[in-house]
């Protein structure tokens, strides 16, 4: 495809904002059944994948939700041999979950196999565990997949969707939320992306509301910095199936044998200290 430099824009209707990148090719584009991706090459950031007009990544600042994504929740468990994650199409939470040397078996459910394709393609440095004896990939419906799920045979579920329309609409609810609590075996941890609790307070709010209906005894939002999403300040969403999320495997992130760039133990601290605003919106 053709090479010139333009922007690519992302207008974010809920914060009154918008985000951009310089831009100097469009790498591929398609339309599946589930949605329209596009790769653009930017001239700052490497390469940017775009869903339904919506920044899902760039090569620059991926590591900061991939690692607050998944490190958090692995070293708040005890030990967690079984993980799911619910999207998560281009394949580095996948990755980060499978540095941890007691995960036995990570299922990776995206709905949509292109997502993952043209990560492969595009991103290969976010598929390097693809072929790791321990990954599943599976390119199902996630919301069918928790529904169907043993009881009590899972010790981690993590959602990595898309904003909550569209395909990944019904991850954002008490019904969904139920399936991965009766999935989960006790002390099982769910953690979910949450958007910008700038910009989605409200959606956070209710997030929290719908997790504590589905049984979960204790909810905790991290947020981390996150420049291609909107307003730059993004979180996730933990819950736990009995006990809390006052604490964390402190000695275990300290000693970690394998490489982050954003994540440590003074971040997971850091990140657990709330805000005021959403200490009184949350009622902690």
């Amino acid at each position: 495809m053709s090479q010139q430099i333009s922007w690519f824009t992302e207008a974010h209707q809920a914060s009154g904002s918008s985000i951009g990148f310089r831009t100097e090719q469009l790498l591929h584009a398609e339309k599946t059944p589930f949605q329209t991706i596009e790769i653009h090459q930017t001239t700052d950031w490497g390469k940017l994948m775009v869903i339904d007009g919506c920044v899902m990544l760039t090569s620059r600042d991926n590591f900061l939700y991939h690692e607050m994504m998944t490190h958090p929740a692995l070293f708040t468990h005890a030990r967690a041999k079984r993980v799911v994650i619910i999207g998560g199409g281009d394949c580095g939470t996948l990755r980060e979950v499978l540095k941890h040397e007691e995960v036995e078996h990570a299922v990776q459910v995206e709905i949509d196999e292109r997502v993952t394709r043209l990560a492969e393609q595009y991103f290969p440095e976010l598929c390097e565990s693809n072929g790791d004896p321990r990954a599943e990939l599976l390119f199902i419906d996630g919301i069918k997949y928790m529904a169907e799920a043993e009881p009590e045979s899972l010790d981690l579920i993590i959602v990595d969707s898309t904003d909550p329309v569209g395909p990944a609409e019904g991850l954002f609810n008490a019904a969904f939320y139920a399936s991965c609590h009766k999935g989960l075996r006790h002390g099982g941890l769910l953690v979910q992306q949450s958007e910008s609790p700038l910009a989605h307070l409200e959606l956070i709010k209710s997030m929290r509301a719908a997790m504590r209906t589905a049984g979960f005894s204790a909810v905790k939002t991290l947020p981390f910095p996150q420049p291609c999403y909107p307003t730059g300040w993004w979180s996730c969403t933990m819950a736990r199936k009995g006990g809390d999320l006052s604490g964390f495997r402190e000695r275990g992130a300290l000693s970690k044998n394998f490489p982050t760039k954003y994540y440590n133990a003074e971040i997971h601290k850091a990140a657990l200290a709330q805000p005021e605003f959403m200490r009184e919106a949350f009622g902690e």
